[in-house]
């Protein structure tokens, strides 16, 4: 196929079709009701995600409109919910305090467009090979890092410089003054709200109700706390942002961040949401395609980047989504909040929405999950921990990539344990044989090693150590046909150690080479390494007796 015609299958694969709206005529009504539901909840995490990572409450809200709507008609899930979120916001945050908020823009821009690749090129299923212990550490650490991200905004004091959550916290506590009572008790009336709401009726919007409690509590009592400030009536007309060369090359490395965490959030969501509705299927692939151009719409017109949002995704689902005409809706309510409320969301207390964040942070984190990886084994316990601690005290990316390669390093350390050598009794191999003095003294200098398992460059050294000690025998039979794995590093120490005995004066016997391995130990020169083509057997009793014949020339 030539290029023109391999892209064009790609975009195929990737654009919107009919079917994405099969069952509408039967579920419109549900859909709209859902995604009016989301849009309500959204409005609140979206204003409060924008002010917490720096670019403001009005960029939270393009974000949420923009990206969810591209999201909801090019994603590869009808019942994802994308928009900004807290994972982001905590990759943002350096972003803005090194190169302020024209930053954010063009790294969603950027970041979209490695989306976008990932997706054509077929990268979607890619996030199976993450380890749920990495998954559930750098979600903990993100909902530690929202939390201690409120601090200032909870205390009502100004926002020291710096991007490490934790430092600038700590710091927030020495500038407490008068008004922090106020702004505190602000907090904790959301929070108390936003407990007992569910609790009397599930189907009502807890974070809203919230808000507007304490935006009304604000008005009435003339409190002197902070507030989001004005935000645009409108959408700003898309433009690119303005940028040299060299910024942009150095933004770079932070492109690749959000791509790779707008990439795992947005699948994990859409997993979570093919889990809660049945019969939902949902085209990874795609999916990346969808985010990609969602991020790159949302920098367009100054927003920030996005992903699928667990939280609203799983609200849309349970309200009773079918088709993804209810995440599109979700961005309407959202556009119709900009055009007709802009001066009533402009009188919200930024303490509300610390106290949002607050809750919503607490319930990132599945605690049934994390106690049950704690449990589990000492390898995954510290996976989960460490990546936990390094998305706090560095970020998240850098945490992810730990986690990720601690895991692969414990993996194979324990695939390693579970492969073997073992010298094996020739008496026993041969019980069936009448054995006499003569032969049991030729049985004394024949040794028989059976592999077991991954012969890798995770065990192959270990393997190596242990034949290289053989004593005094003139006769070393390998059983290779327990060998499951075989690498390039496990054929090339093999050979090694079929060179080395050879050079000792001891003759190696190969058996049970698997047909699939043959051209591996061809290549390295394990068969060549051979004092003699024959000696190479299918058969145990054969190469025994094959052994005893030589044994007994010497003798």
């Amino acid at each position: 196929m030539t290029p023109p015609s391999v892209l064009r299958t790609l975009l195929d694969r990737s654009l919107p079709r009919r079917s994405d709206y099969d069952g509408l005529r039967s579920s419109w009504r549900g859909d709209l009701l859902a995604g009016v539901t989301v849009g309500v909840v959204a409005l609140p995490l979206a204003l409060a995600f924008g002010v917490t990572s720096g670019v403001g409450a009005a960029a939270g809200l393009i974000t949420a409109i923009v990206a969810g709507l591209v999201a909801g008609v090019f994603g590869g899930s009808s019942l994802q919910v994308s928009g900004p979120t807290g994972a982001m916001t905590v990759v943002l945050l350096p972003i803005v305090a090194l190169h302020g908020t024209g930053a954010v823009f063009a790294v969603a821009i950027m970041g979209g467009v490695l989306v976008v690749v990932l997706g054509l090129v077929g990268l979607g299923r890619a996030i199976q090979y993450i380890p749920w212990p990495v998954v559930e550490g750098f979600t903990v650490g993100i909902a530690t890092v929202i939390a201690l991200q409120q601090v200032p905004f909870a205390l009502d004091v100004p926002k020291p410089d710096g991007d490490r959550a934790l430092l600038v916290a700590i710091e927030c506590l020495g500038l407490i003054d008068s008004g922090t009572i106020v702004a505190l008790a602000l907090v904790v009336g959301v929070v108390l709200i936003m407990m007992i709401v569910p609790r009397l009726r599930r189907s009502l919007p807890a974070s809203l109700i919230a808000v507007l409690a304490a935006t009304v509590a604000a008005e009435l009592l003339a409190l002197d706390v902070s507030r989001i400030g004005a935000i645009p009536s409108s959408l700003p007309v898309p433009s690119l942002p303005m940028m040299d060369p060299e910024t942009l090359r150095t933004l770079l490395g932070s492109a690749i961040a959000v791509a790779a965490l707008a990439a795992i959030e947005s699948l994990l969501s859409a997993k979570v949401a093919d889990g809660m509705a049945d019969g939902s299927r949902y085209n990874p692939d795609r999916e990346l395609f969808g985010q990609g151009l969602a991020n790159v719409a949302s920098g367009l017109f100054g927003g920030m980047p996005a992903t699928g949002a667990i939280a609203r995704t799983a609200v849309n689902v349970r309200a009773g989504a079918r088709t993804r005409v209810s995440t599109i809706t979700h961005a309407l309510v959202l556009l119709l909040v900009v055009l007709l409320a802009s001066d009533l969301v402009a009188r919200i207390p930024l303490a509300a929405l610390a106290g949002v964040l607050i809750v919503t942070a607490v319930r990132m984190v599945d605690h049934r999950s994390a106690f049950a990886i704690l449990r589990s084994t000492r390898s995954e316990a510290a996976v989960f921990v460490l990546t936990a601690g390094i998305t706090i005290l560095f970020d998240l990316i850098l945490a992810v990539e730990i986690g990720i390669a601690v895991a692969a390093v414990l993996a194979l350390r324990a695939f390693a344990r579970q492969s073997g050598l073992e010298r094996e009794d020739l008496g026993e191999l041969t019980s069936e044989f009448d054995v006499d003095a003569e032969q049991q003294l030729l049985h004394e200098r024949i040794a028989v090693y059976r592999l077991d398992g991954a012969l890798f460059f995770g065990a192959a050294q270990r393997f190596l150590d242990e034949l290289a000690a053989v004593g005094d025998v003139e006769v070393v039979i390998l059983r290779l046909s327990g060998i499951r794995v075989l690498d390039a590093t496990g054929a090339n120490a093999l050979a090694e150690m079929v060179r080395d005995l050879e050079q000792r004066g001891i003759t190696v016997l190969l058996k049970g080479v698997r047909e699939e391995d043959r051209p591996l130990l061809e290549t390295f020169g394990v068969l060549a390494a051979l004092r003699h083509e024959a000696h190479l057997f299918t058969s145990l009793d054969d190469a025994i007796a094959h052994a005893r014949s030589h044994v007994g020339q010497s003798v």
